[in-house]
């Protein structure tokens, strides 16, 4: 019997105590707490904290805790340079992947295996940012700008990034966005890094399997497209008829529509007022824009009879980073600039879990319904008989 690839969609393979979603309700919970009360009180860096410690750290731990971060920022020197030998126009994710691998010639952490994991958590959260922005300068033929260890880790990228420091709104904007990418339990880019760990790999080359599963555009690479789409439509009074010419030739409006949430994603309620926030600072037009291809896109589904279908965190992401000057090509490694905190957490989970001191080595089982044995086989000919 041929068994149907579902992606393993609705098949549970783990335990977790990382995140959950709750996709009837429109629910994302980090650790016990719901994201939207995270976002409303907390910050990236205590977040990150929760997600690898399992608790809120009292003020001692949070200042240990971020002197970590900023003191495990700055990269080799010699990546930097490396990064020059590349062509300026690779994608800053084969960029990113390849040098969070490399980070494993460059460190030689002490320790026990726990306390190695943790070690290299701190190392990752603390470097893809500047991993990214010295690419971001490199390609570019500027000089890479070194980390400001006075800023907060949202304000810090901004400012490697363009050499400009954001302002309180801008960084706290920022900031939100990053709590709110920082875990979605067993996506793609998760499950790789989970599965790579539980060969017993090390932390960098599960992460670096994640970054390369982020990377697609069915993954990651959504935001980009949809910023592409905002770009395409430029105008908000050209939203309605665009939307409903490409349902007719039944294509995809990206960033409508998840695979979990059965409801509003409530991420994608967040950055929905973010976006509309920086429309307002700025005067840019791509919340209003945004929201009616959001709009005509659910009333057209409605009318449809086919299904309700709501925004996922994709569709005001775009915008927003855009209204933040973040080149539309960095969309993804943004993305990992906080999820790296989610993959780490879930690395060390699959390594040292309680239940499971010693991680179950990933074997799924597949059909195969090639040829065989019998009247289908194969019989090896010798090169000079094949016709």
């Amino acid at each position: 019997m041929e068994t149907k690839n579902i992606g393993l969609r609705n098949i549970p393979i783990a335990d977790t105590k990382i995140s959950l979603i709750d996709g009837e309700k429109g629910k994302l919970i980090y650790r016990g707490f719901d994201v939207l009360d995270l976002t409303k009180n907390s910050n990236f860096e205590e977040c990150c904290f929760l997600l690898l410690h399992d608790h809120l750290p009292n003020r001692i731990e949070f200042n240990e805790f971020t002197t970590k971060l900023k003191e495990a920022r700055a990269i080799p020197e010699q990546m930097q340079k490396n990064m020059k030998n590349w062509r300026k126009n690779a994608h800053p994710m084969d960029v990113l992947q390849a040098f969070v691998a490399a980070l494993a010639g460059y460190y030689d952490e002490q320790g026990s295996e726990k306390e190695i994991s943790q070690q290299r958590a701190i190392n990752l959260i603390s470097k893809v940012p500047t991993i990214i922005a010295s690419w971001e300068r490199v390609r570019n033929d500027k000089e890479p700008i070194q980390p400001d260890p006075e800023l907060s880790h949202a304000s810090n990228f901004l400012y490697m990034l363009t050499g400009n420091k954001p302002d309180k709104e801008m960084e706290r904007v920022f900031d939100v966005c990053l709590i709110l990418h920082a875990d979605h339990t067993f996506n793609a880019s998760t499950f790789a890094a989970r599965e790579v760990a539980s060969t017993r790999a090390h932390m960098y080359s599960a992460v670096s399997a994640a970054v390369g599963a982020l990377s697609g555009e069915l993954h990651g690479g959504a935001n980009y497209e949809v910023m592409k789409m905002l770009l395409d439509i430029k105008d908000e009074n050209n939203a309605t008829n665009w939307v409903k010419s490409r349902i007719e030739k039944g294509d995809r409006i990206m960033g409508m529509g998840h695979a979990v949430y059965k409801t509003v994603d409530p991420r994608s309620m967040v950055l929905k007022g973010l976006s509309k926030k920086l429309s307002e600072k700025t005067g840019l037009p791509w919340y209003n824009i945004t929201k009616k291809v959001e709009e005509t896109t659910s009333e057209i589904m409605k009318n449809r009879k086919e299904r309700d279908i709501f925004p996922n965190v994709d569709l005001y992401s775009a915008s927003v980073y855009y209204m933040l000057n973040i080149p539309m090509d960095l969309n993804t490694p943004i993305f990992a600039i906080s999820r790296v905190s989610g993959w780490a957490a879930h690395v060390i989970e699959e390594k040292f879990a309680e239940a499971a001191p010693k991680p179950m080595l990933y074997r799924p089982k597949a059909t195969y319904v090639g040829k065989y044995e019998g009247p289908q086989g194969c019989n090896y000919i010798p090169i000079e008989e094949r016709k």
